[in-house]
């Protein structure tokens, strides 16, 4: 190239000799055609080629240890000197597409340091490595690579996958780090807010800035800076170079090496996101939610939401997720006019939900992570809330898969379901309840008909009973009011319960007669009864003829000696009532004495009856 200026230049003068004016001008035009349209052809030759920047050495000798050592497990490894008497060591050349593709790659896979860049071919002079190339301007060299190594992600049915951000922002194409502070604040003032934006968030990452994200560089900014600076071995400037930046930018984005974050544009559920799509794969729909469940060995998950509704759909949908398992108990919640956010932990996992509805469409996302892995689960959260776009059309309610729909599963999503599940009753007007004590043991939570929290109030394991109180004021159906004369041998009685531990959504009533006021060694505070009843009902009222109770039925007694199936127990009145006095209650008595029809006692004992739960 030179040659070639210097032959237009010596052309030009030569025949400038001795002419005209004119005939000047037309020599000088013939000069800038000759010198000029060759360069604007190789500056485009050169944009069209980039490469893998992944080291710098200060000395000829270094760099060709490194250049060497990389050769022996990468390809299209070359060496090139820079200006300031430094050597790069690059990969390539590359289409900018197939860097991208190798950059990431590497950098996964630990074959390149994580600040590795794309530099553009103009950065480099001589080449050093590998010996017999021919140079930038050499066909040997010039020719595109065809990257080996990364592969391209297949995008899931019925999901499209956007083309990924460019990492350019992040490791911008330029030369290593050898500008000076005039250079670096020119290219400063060419970034974009956005820009700015992000390098203030990464230094807040770094635990440098704590003002304002505004994409502003004030004194702050410049100090927090110099404070990077100083840390990482720079000269504390105030002002990042180009590659101090492409550093800063890939220090904070290398928690998320990896997980191949990219923006999905899911059409059907009508949602544009950026998700980890190396650690989840899009699965099935099953309205109102798009899965994306594990595709490797990390438990990770995503739930797209998006449904038609309003603010009572939004209302519900927010309750019957707090019922599944992928959301923990422990966690804040709130609902909160037009939207609301969901976030459960346990030991295993953490899942954060947020949802918003805006004309008419319910849309949002689920993100379960495994617990112990917080910055990462932070970043990618923060990733999917920044990118998290709303496209026209929601959700089909008749999408997906229904063959495999249970009773325990909602859109094909496992339900919570308590450890033990027993039947207790309302003793007074604010909702206190009597129960089995067997069906509180050893409870991290307490919940009446799985919506109403309860605290334990008083126990006495020794009779078997239990009080609680819901830890918000209730009204109840009915409230128990105690028999107020002593019950009759042989007299029908009828045990109101869960039988089936809540799954019929509402207590049976079970039908018998009371066999002794005593039990089978004499015990004065227990009755036998002749009725067949199942785990559930235990903790169930008894209720005599007249629709005042008893007692509480007792959990079967489970032990060698084996007794008829009809032989059950219960507590006495007298007995609960000591109970209660030491909880704070009193027992109410009842005044019905006349006997009232099956359909009456029923009415009055469903009424009065409450599912227990105890949850881990």
């Amino acid at each position: 190239m030179v040659k070639h200026v210097i032959s237009c230049l010596f052309g030009a003068v030569t025949w400038t000799m001795g002419i005209s004016v004119e005939m000047k001008r037309l020599v000088l035009l013939f000069w800038v055609l000759c010198n000029l349209v060759p360069q604007a052809v190789s500056a485009q030759t050169a944009r069209e080629v980039v490469w893998v920047q992944i080291e710098a050495r200060p000395t000829l000798e270094t760099a060709l240890e490194r250049v060497k050592s990389y050769a022996v497990t990468l390809p299209d490894v070359n060496g090139f000197a820079l200006s300031g008497g430094w050597y790069a060591i690059a990969l390539g050349p590359y289409t900018p597409e197939d860097a991208q593709q190798v950059l990431r790659s590497y950098r996964v896979q630990g074959l390149i340091p994580n600040d590795s860049y794309i530099a553009l071919s103009a950065t480099y002079g001589q080449q050093y490595f590998p010996p017999d190339a021919d140079g930038l301007d050499g066909g040997a060299v010039a020719a595109i690579q065809t990257p080996s190594e990364p592969e391209s992600q297949a995008p899931a049915p019925d999901v499209q996958t956007a083309p990924t951000a460019s990492e350019t922002a992040a490791h911008p194409q330029t030369e290593p780090d050898t500008e000076t502070r005039a250079q670096a604040q020119r290219s400063e003032s060419l970034l974009s807010r956005a820009e700015k934006r992000a390098l203030q968030t990464a230094l807040q990452w770094a635990g440098f800035y704590n003002a304002a994200i505004d994409g502003a560089f004030g004194r702050g900014t410049r100090n927090s800076m110099a404070a990077w600076q100083g840390a990482n071995g720079y000269d504390p400037t105030g002002v990042l170079t180009t590659r101090q930046r492409a550093v800063l930018i890939g220090q904070y984005n290398a928690v998320l090496e990896g997980l191949d974050m990219q923006i999905v544009q899911d059409f059907d559920a009508g949602i544009e996101v950026r998700l980890p799509t190396a650690v989840v794969a899009f699965e099935r729909y099953e309205p109102p939610f798009a899965q994306y469940n594990a595709a490797g060995d990390l438990a990770a998950r995503v739930l797209l939401i998006s449904q038609p509704g309003d603010r009572t759909t939004l209302a519900g949908l927010y309750e019957v997720m707090q019922t599944l398992t992928i959301v923990p108990l422990d966690g804040p919640r709130s609902l909160s006019g037009d939207s609301f956010t969901l976030v459960g932990r346990n030991a295993e996992i953490v899942s954060e939900t947020q949802v918003t509805l805006a004309s008419g469409e319910i849309k949002g996302f689920t993100l379960i992570w495994p617990a112990g892995d917080e910055e990462r689960r932070s970043r990618v959260l923060q990733e999917m809330q920044n990118s998290f776009v709303r496209r026209s059309g929601v959700l089909d309610p008749g999408a997906g898969e229904t063959a495999d729909q249970q009773i325990d599963l909602v859109a094909g999503l496992e339900v919570r379901k308590p450890i033990l599940s027993r039947s207790g009753f309302f003793v007074d007007a604010a909702g206190a309840v009597v129960t089995t004590s067997d069906a509180v043991q050893s409870c991290a939570r307490i919940t009446l008909d799985e919506r109403y929290d309860a605290m334990l109030s008083g126990v006495d394991t020794d009779r078997g009973i239990a009080i609680l109180k819901p830890k918000q004021t209730l009204a109840p159906p009915a409230v128990a009011r105690f028999s107020p004369v002593p019950p009759r041998l042989q007299s029908e009685i009828a045990v109101a319960g869960y039988s089936f531990e809540g799954q019929l959504g509402a207590p049976s009533m079970t039908f018998g007669t009371l066999s002794d006021l005593k039990g089978l060694r004499g015990e004065p505070d227990v009755s036998r009864l002749a009725l067949e009843t199942l785990p559930g009902d235990a903790g169930g009222p008894v209720l005599d003829r007249s629709g005042n109770v008893l007692g509480m039925l007792l959990p079967r007694v489970e032990g060698t000696r084996q007794l008829p199936e009809e032989v059950r127990f219960a507590l006495t009145g007298e007995a609960i009532s000591s109970v209660m006095v030491q909880a704070g209650l009193s027992l109410s008595e009842g005044v019905e004495t006349a006997s009232l029809d099956p359909e009456d006692i029923t009415d009055r004992g469903i009424g009065m009856t409450v599912l227990v739960s105890c949850w881990e």
